[in-house]
């Protein structure tokens, strides 16, 4: 049942972040594309927006990527935590803690999953296994 979890566990959180990286790179979902998102971003001090923007996208549609199928899924677990720093150290943290207020207990949840499962394993059903 442990495989079973984790799978679901990867499967989900995977493909959100494949959802936020489609948003940033292509406009998919609601998103605003490299343009919109690095203006929001350059509003907030992440500069150069636009290519912070892509290189965010990159991390999280690669790594989300990567962490739904269990492939390398230390490393991809280290580019999802990457995005999720980010979010608390430059958007979220100086609101607190609560999502209520736009604090960082969201992106703190997925960085203790990513890292969570990135110190368990991938389990039985995961490229990592087939390798």
């Amino acid at each position: 049942m442990m495989d079973l979890g984790l799978l679901i566990i990867r499967v989900v959180i995977g493909l959100l972040f494949v959802g936020h990286g489609s948003q940033k790179l292509f406009g998919l979902f609601g998103g605003y594309g490299p343009k919109g998102t690095g203006g929001w971003m350059e509003s907030v001090g992440i500069k150069p927006g636009v290519a912070m923007a892509v290189f965010a996208g990159l991390l999280e549609l690669v790594g989300g990527a990567m962490f739904g199928a269990g492939l390398l899924t230390v490393l991809a677990a280290i580019l999802l935590a990457l995005t999720m720093l980010g979010a608390i150290v430059k958007v979220h943290g100086a609101n607190g803690l609560w999502a209520t207020s736009n604090g960082y207990e969201y992106p703190l949840v997925v960085l203790v999953v990513v890292i969570g499962v990135a110190l368990t394993g991938a389990g039985a059903y995961s490229l990592d296994a087939l390798m």
